[in-house]
């Protein structure tokens, strides 16, 4: 063995071999520049291809008219563009049924785009870590119909997931959606014109803050469904939105689960736990300001707890809502409530069969209806009951969402 200088020698070379490799690796990081034109489809797949780590992906302002879906697979890529009304990219002749853009690495930043007419979502992620959306447009120029993709941005089965100044219009299911992802910031965006403007599903940990949903069927989703690789969607903070004229027919296709969210829904929580809503505006939704639901379809999942539970409805500002609901029943509830529904609506369900957990709501933004249903989707048997409060309990709010710092640089 070496003696202590020997040793120190050595530490000192390998410390200087190290900064060198580090060094060498930084230099060889480079900008790849597309420009609009003829073969974009080829020109930008193939920069996608050919990028390595520390890579930038550089498209130039301009209109890129593409026949296909794009795709990356590679770590530590940045794709920006000139601006979300600068570089456009449209999907209108896309053949495939596809999303616009697939990325299945990590740590990837997809920015400064606009992203048109895709056949299937706008851009989406897949089991990606440190996924970053920032300053991007996903829009559906036709207005809303059936036949748009369904999802605008759509991170899936990702963690530590930025969604920053994002526009999302036409979504035939949810302009920005988060899916049995971990770890979320949705920030300083807008969805308008969708079906749902913003939803959280079966997620762990959502911070959704300072966000516009207007004009969509329903403003803020979050809902926890069964038979889902990642199930118990919990925690999630809505504060400080503006959520406010949702009035634009639902939309979309048979069958899908917002299929049934009422047109002029605020927010709506659905068999989720531990959402905590507050310090938002809501107001102009001819439904409901917010909707605490139970899940109502048959399923077989032993795991799935079809409640909401430990929701938290606070010192929000809540406007004109609830004088014209869009749900089986809702016009005949009205007027027993005097013409229109109090702006905050609970089933009132407290127990699920095979399921023994406490269901707890606090909700002191009032008026409240609670339906004091027996079971979910009982409907025939509510015994509604309006009231200023409802609930008593202390819930414990979920910490802030704290992301790596590199992403926390990007959206600052």
């Amino acid at each position: 063995m070496p003696g202590e200088d020997g040793a120190s020698e050595m530490k000192t070379l390998i410390t200087v071999s190290l900064a060198a490799t580090a060094l060498s690796g930084m230099a060889q990081a480079k900008t790849i520049a597309v420009a609009p034109g003829a073969d974009a489809q080829e020109r930008i797949q193939t920069a996608l291809l050919d990028a390595k780590p520390g890579d930038v992906v550089r498209l130039a302002a301009g209109r890129y008219e593409l026949s296909d879906g794009l795709s990356l697979d590679v770590d530590d890529v940045t794709v920006t563009g000139a601006g979300p009304d600068a570089t456009v990219l449209s999907f209108k002749g896309q053949k495939g049924a596809g999303e616009g853009l697939l990325v299945t690495s990590d740590r990837v930043t997809v920015r400064d785009l606009g992203i048109e007419d895709t056949k299937g979502d706008g851009v989406k992620s897949k089991g990606a870590d440190q996924i970053s959306f920032i300053n991007l447009r996903v829009e559906w120029m036709g207005g809303p119909k059936a036949t748009n993709g369904a999802y605008g941005v759509y991170p899936v089965s990702s963690t530590n997931v930025l969604i920053d100044k994002v526009t999302v219009k036409g979504a035939s299911d949810a302009g920005i959606y988060v899916g049995q992802s971990k770890n979320i910031v949705v920030k300083r965006s807008r969805a308008e014109f969708n079906v749902a403007g913003i939803e959280i599903e079966n997620s762990i940990n959502a911070d959704v803050f300072d966000n516009v949903a207007t004009r969509n069927a329903g403003g803020i989703l979050v809902f926890d469904l069964p038979n889902l690789p990642q199930m118990g969607g919990n925690s999630t903070r809505l504060f400080r939105n503006k959520v406010v004229q949702n009035d634009t027919p639902n939309f979309a296709p048979k069958g899908n689960i917002v299929a049934s969210v009422p047109t002029g829904t605020g927010v709506m929580i659905m068999a989720n736990k531990n959402v905590h809503i507050f310090e938002n505006e809501i107001a102009e939704n001819q439904t409901a300001a917010v909707m605490l639901v139970s899940y109502i379809q048959k399923f077989d999942d032993k795991t799935y707890n079809p409640l909401p539970r430990d929701i938290v409805v606070r010192d929000n500002k809540l406007g004109r809502n609830g004088w014209d609901p869009k749900f089986d029943g809702g016009a005949i509830l009205a007027k027993m409530m005097g013409g229109a529904l109090p702006p905050v609506m609970w089933d009132g369900v407290t127990t699920a069969t095979g399921n023994s957990e406490v269901v707890r709501v606090r909700i002191t933004d009032g008026p409240v209806l609670n339906l004091q249903l027996p079971a979910p989707g009982a409907l025939m048997q509510a015994k509604p009951v309006k009231s200023d409060t409802v609930g008593d309990a202390q819930i414990a709010e979920p910490a802030a969402v704290v992301l790596p710092k590199r992403q926390a640089d990007l959206g600052a």
